[in-house]
C-alpha cells in the first residue's frame, strides 16, 4: 500500500480555486491523507512551485508552505486550517514567515507540488526552517511519500 494525498479543494492536476490564491482568500486547501507506512513517526508537508517565475523560463523553485512533525495520526488539514494538530511545526515559506501563502504567479500557468513524506522520526525543534533545513533533516528518515499538483494561472 502506497500513500494518497488528495483534495476536496481540487483535483490532482486540476486547477486551484482562486479563493486559495492571492486573488482570493488566501487559505490552505483541504488535504487528506492515508495509506502511511508503518513505523511512521512524522509527516511533513511542503508546498512549492518550481516553475517560478516564469514557466516559460523557470529560474527557482517558491516555497509556500512547510509544515513538519505532523502527527501520523492525523488525517489531513481542513480548508483553511488555523489550529493545527498537536505537535506540528511549522517552518518558513518564501516570505520568510510561517504560513500558508497562496499562489500568485506573476506569468503563466504554474504548478503547485504538494508534497507529503512519512518519516521514521519526529524532527524536533528546527527553530523556524526553510524548506531546505526540513529536507536536510529529514535525509535518511523517508518512509514513503506522496504528490498532489494543483495549477493556477492569474486571469
Amino acid at each position: 500500500m502506497s500513500i494518497t494525498l488528495s483534495s476536496s479543494s481540487f483535483a490532482d492536476n486540476g486547477e486551484i480555486p482562486r479563493r486559495h490564491t492571492c486573488q482570493g482568500d488566501d487559505i490552505s486547501p483541504a488535504l487528506a491523507w492515508s495509506g502511511l507506512p508503518g513505523g511512521s513517526k512524522s509527516l511533513v508537508l511542503i508546498v512549492d512551485d518550481p516553475d517560478a517565475p516564469d514557466p516559460a523560463k523557470p529560474k527557482m523553485t517558491s516555497v509556500h508552505w512547510v509544515l513538519y512533525d505532523i502527527p501520523p495520526t492525523s488525517p489531513g488539514l481542513a480548508e483553511g486550517v488555523k489550529l493545527l494538530p498537536p505537535g506540528t511545526r511549522e517552518g518558513k515559506n518564501d516570505w520568510k514567515r510561517t504560513g500558508f501563502g497562496g499562489p500568485c504567479p506573476p506569468i503563466g500557468r504554474h504548478r503547485y507540488f504538494h508534497k507529503l513524506y512519512a518519516l521514521d522520526t519526529v524532527l524536533g525543534d528546527l527553530g523556524e526552517p526553510n524548506k531546505t533545513k526540513v529536507e536536510a533533516a529529514m535525509k535518511g528518515h523517508i518512509l514513503g511519500q506522496a504528490e498532489l499538483v494543483g495549477t493556477y494561472e492569474k486571469g
